[in-house]
C-alpha cells in the first residue's frame, strides 16, 4: 500500500511541476461537499489510503502533510505511511495554516474550487492574503491520474408518499418560497442533497449508506424549480408526485442555467455549497446572499408523521439489536469468540430480516479491544479483523435506513469479566450519558450550553473525549444532519421541538479499550409549574445497557431510576417481538438494578 501512494504521490507533484504549483490541497470533500461520498469520488482515500470521513492533505514538492480530527488520529497513522505524509490535527493546525507556516511567501496554491465550500474560499482567501496566491484549477488533477476509477453508481428515484413523509412537496416549496422572498432573494441555489430529497419527497441510493440522489435544485420565489438530474432516472408519475411546476433538467445545463441568473439575487448557503457555485453566479453578475440552507430548519424539526416513523423504525431496530446481543452472549458463554467482520456481518444479517430496512446508515464500527480506542476504527480496513478475547470489551456502532426513520446506536460489551478501570470508565461514560438524556433546559437553548452534562463526571476525574457529544440525524436521510449538535462547538442553533439528535459521550484508552454508550433523543416539550415550559428528551433508542459494566454504587439514586425506567421501556417495547429465548435473554439485560 505504501509504495502505491508513494508513486500517486509522485505523479501527483509531476502534475503539479508542469502546472507551477507550489502545493495543492485534495480535502475529502467531493463537489456535493457531504460527509459520506461516493467510490469513485474518493480522491483523498486514492492519494493517501486514508478511509476516513473527514480530512485533508497539502502536498508540495518536497513535503506532504495528512490532516485529520480527533476521530482517526490513531486510524490515519495505521493507514498512512509516515515519513512521506506528517500526521496534523484538522481543527488545531488547519491545512491552511500549515501552508502559512511551512511554504515561502510568494509561494502559488492549487485548489478546485468544487471540492471547497464558499465559506472555505472566503476564509482562505483571508488568511493567505496578498503573501500567497491561490490557483483556481479547472481540472481536478486526481481524476486526470486516476486510472482505474470507479464508475458513478446512479440510482432510480424513489417517490416518498405522504403517509410516509407527512407534508408535500407543494407545500414545502411554498413555505420556502415565502421565506426566499423575504429575504429578498429571486431564487435559491439547494446544494446538500438531504435538502434536496427531503424538499422533492424523494430519496435514493447513489452513495453507500446515504439514501440521497447526486444533484443540485435552483428554488425560486414562486415555489417553482429545476431539478438537475438525469431524466431517465425519474420515474414517469414525478409530475403528479410534484407538481407541474418543477422542471427536469440534464446535470450539463446546471452552468448555463446559473449564468442566465445575471442580474438576479440568488441566495445560496456557503457553508453547504461549493465555491464554484459563489464563483460562477458572481461572474454572470449575479448578486449573491450568503445565507443559509432554508430546508435546514424544517427538515430538523420532524413533523408528527417523521417522529412517528422513527419512535416505531427504532422499535424495529431494537429487535435486531436484541437479537444480536443475545446471539453474542450465547457464543461467547459457548467459548466462540468472533472476529469483528463477522460480528459486523451478523448484526447486519439480524437487521435485513427486517423488510424495511433500505440500508446501513454507516458502516458499522465494530471494535473488539483496544481497537475500540480509535472512535470511527473500521475493521474492513484491516489485514486481518480483530478478534473478541475474554475480560475485554467489545464496542459496536452501527444504525439502519429504514423506509420510515434512520437509526444509529453505539453499544459497549462486556466480554466475560470487564476490569475494575473499564467498568469505573464505563460509569463515568454512562452518567454523562444520563445527564443529557435527563436534562430540562428552556427554549433557545443550545448544544453547546448542555454538553458538559456530559463530560462532567469524566471531567472530575481528569478525563474526556475527543468527539462531539452529540449530532442531528435525519429522517431516512443523512445521519449526521445539522445545523443541531451538542458538543463543545460554539454552534448558536437553539434545540427544538421535533429535532433527533444522538446522546453519545465515551472514553477512550489508546491501546488499551474503548467506551461509548449512545442512544438516539427526540427534543420534546413539557410543561412544568413553573413560569415556561421545558424541552427535554424522549429516548428513541431501544436497546439494554450492558450492566455487566456498571458500577451500581457510582450511580446516583436518580441516574439508578433513569436507568430501570429506561430498561422498562425496552423490556415493555421489544418483549412481544422477539423469539422466546431471546425474550429469556432480554428479561435478564433490563431487570432492575439495586444497590
Amino acid at each position: 500500500m505504501h509504495s502505491s501512494t508513494e508513486q500517486k504521490v509522485t505523479l501527483l507533484r509531476k502534475w503539479m511541476s508542469d502546472q507551477q504549483l507550489d502545493a495543492i490541497i485534495i480535502p475529502h470533500e467531493d463537489e456535493y461537499l457531504g460527509e459520506y461520498i461516493p467510490a469513485h469520488n474518493e480522491r483523498l482515500h486514492w492519494l493517501t489510503g486514508f478511509t476516513g470521513s473527514a480530512g485533508a492533505a497539502v502536498v508540495t514538492q518536497d513535503r506532504a502533510a495528512i490532516f485529520v480530527d480527533g476521530r482517526y488520529t490513531v486510524q490515519v497513522k495505521d493507514q498512512v505511511p509516515s515519513p512521506l505524509f506528517e500526521y496534523c490535527h484538522l481543527i488545531t493546525e488547519p491545512p491552511i495554516d500549515w501552508i502559512i507556516n511551512n511554504l515561502s511567501i510568494g509561494a502559488k496554491v492549487g485548489i478546485d474550487p468544487s471540492m471547497h465550500s464558499g465559506a472555505w474560499y472566503k476564509a482562505a482567501q483571508k488568511a493567505l492574503g496578498d503573501s500567497y496566491s491561490i490557483a483556481l484549477l479547472d481540472a481536478n488533477p486526481i481524476d486526470v491520474l486516476w486510472s482505474d476509477r470507479p464508475t458513478p453508481q446512479h440510482s432510480q428515484v424513489r417517490l416518498m408518499t405522504i403517509e410516509q413523509v407527512g407534508v408535500s412537496s407543494q407545500s414545502k416549496r411554498d413555505e420556502l418560497a415565502t421565506v426566499i422572498k423575504k429575504n429578498g432573494a429571486d431564487a435559491a441555489v439547494i446544494t446538500a442533497l438531504d435538502s434536496i430529497c427531503w424538499l422533492l419527497n424523494v430519496r435514493g441510493l447513489d452513495v453507500s449508506r446515504l439514501p440521497v440522489i447526486l444533484s443540485h435544485v435552483v428554488l425560486n420565489n414562486d415555489g417553482s424549480a429545476i431539478w438537475f438530474v438525469e431524466p431517465s432516472r425519474v420515474p414517469d408519475n414525478f409530475e403528479q408526485h410534484i407538481g407541474s411546476n418543477v422542471t427536469i433538467a440534464n446535470p450539463a445545463a446546471l452552468p448555463e442555467h446559473l449564468k442566465s441568473l445575471s442580474g438576479k439575487t440568488v441566495q445560496i448557503d456557503s457553508a453547504t455549497a461549493n465555491a464554484w457555485f459563489t464563483l460562477t453566479l458572481e461572474d454572470a453578475g449575479a448578486h449573491v446572499l450568503n445565507l443559509a440552507d432554508p430546508c435546514l430548519m424544517p427538515k430538523a424539526c420532524k413533523n408528527d408523521v417523521e417522529r412517528q416513523g422513527m419512535i416505531d423504525c427504532h422499535i424495529r431496530d431494537g429487535v435486531a439489536m436484541a437479537k444480536f446481543l443475545s446471539w453474542l452472549d450465547s457464543n461467547v458463554a459457548k467459548g466462540q469468540l468472533y472476529n469483528e467482520a463477522q460480528l459486523s456481518d451478523q448484526l447486519e444479517a439480524f437487521r435485513r430480516e427486517d423488510s424495511t430496512l433500505v440500508d446501513l446508515s454507516f458502516d458499522t464500527i465494530s471494535a473488539a479491544g483496544s481497537n475500540a480506542a480509535m472512535c470511527h476504527y473500521n475493521h474492513l480496513n484491516q489485514e486481518v479483523p480483530g478478534q473478541l478475547s475474554m475480560n475485554s470489551l467489545y464496542l459496536v456502532d452501527s444504525g439502519g435506513q429504514y423506509i420510515n426513520g434512520t437509526t444509529d446506536i453505539t453499544r459497549t460489551v462486556a466480554i466475560g469479566q470487564p476490569s475494575d478501570e473499564m467498568k469505573k470508565q464505563f460509569t463515568l461514560a454512562l452518567k454523562g450519558h444520563i445527564g443529557i438524556a435527563r436534562a430540562r433546559f428552556p427554549n433557545g437553548t443550545c448544544g453547546y450550553q448542555i454538553d458538559s452534562f456530559a463530560r462532567q463526571h469524566l471531567w472530575a476525574q481528569g478525563y474526556d473525549f475527543d468527539h462531539g457529544t452529540g449530532h442531528g440525524v435525519g429522517h431516512f436521510l443523512s445521519v449526521h444532519e445539522g445545523p443541531q449538535s451538542i458538543s463543545k462547538r460554539q454552534i448558536n442553533v437553539a434545540l427544538e421541538q421535533g429535532m433527533v439528535l444522538s446522546n453519545e459521550p465515551g472514553y477512550y484508552r489508546e491501546g488499551a479499550f474503548g467506551i461509548r454508550i449512545e442512544n438516539l433523543e427526540l427534543v420534546i416539550q413539557e410543561e412544568t409549574n413553573g413560569d415556561f415550559p421545558v424541552l427535554t428528551f424522549q429516548p428513541l433508542t431501544r436497546c439494554p445497557i450492558d450492566q455487566r459494566n456498571i458500577v451500581v454504587d457510582m450511580l446516583s439514586d436518580e441516574e439508578l431510576t433513569w436507568l430501570n425506567d429506561y430498561h422498562l421501556k425496552v423490556w415493555s417495547d421489544l418483549s412481544s417481538l422477539v423469539s422466546e429465548d431471546v425474550k429469556a435473554w432480554l428479561q435478564q439485560a433490563t431487570q432492575p438494578l439495586v444497590r
